[in-house]
């Protein structure tokens, strides 16, 4: 399976956030949304960084509380590693595994074009294994 028809089942909406949004507004997104990560970009194209639950919760233990006014470009990772649409899911689950993140944006043209988590990663790869179960079942069967 691959990377565009996890974002054709899911859709390519994908939350973003201003580089001066501060990290408590971050946080509300978050909850609105019900998501771990938003992806940081002027424009909604042009991709900056990311932003996680995990760096909130980094930059909290490191410097207290205080800092929720700060920007999230102060504690957004920039270094992203992406994904294209033509790209397989166990491609996603290798880099995912590897550099231990939970998100990949995908980009087309340089442009934002979707996000896949590893929820998704998971879901696609339980709808694979059923699949292949049942057209085992079939097969034995002689259905």
């Amino acid at each position: 399976m691959l990377v565009r028809d996890v974002l054709a089942r899911k859709g390519s909406t994908v939350v973003t956030v201003s580089p001066e949004t501060t990290i408590d507004i971050l946080l509300s997104h978050l909850a609105e949304y019900n998501i771990g990560a938003a992806l940081v970009s002027p424009d909604g194209e042009v991709l900056l960084g990311i932003v996680s639950e995990r760096d909130v919760v980094r930059n909290l233990d490191h410097t207290g509380a205080s800092p929720l006014s700060r920007p999230v470009t102060d504690i957004m990772t920039s270094e992203i590693t992406t994904a294209t649409p033509e790209d397989t899911i166990e491609h996603l689950m290798a880099v995912m595994t590897e550099e231990r993140v939970r998100h990949i944006p995908v980009l087309v043209d340089g442009k934002l074009a979707g996000l896949v988590s590893i929820g998704d990663v998971v879901k696609s790869r339980m709808d694979e294994l059923e699949s292949e179960r049942e057209h085992l079942i079939s097969y034995i069967s002689g259905s």
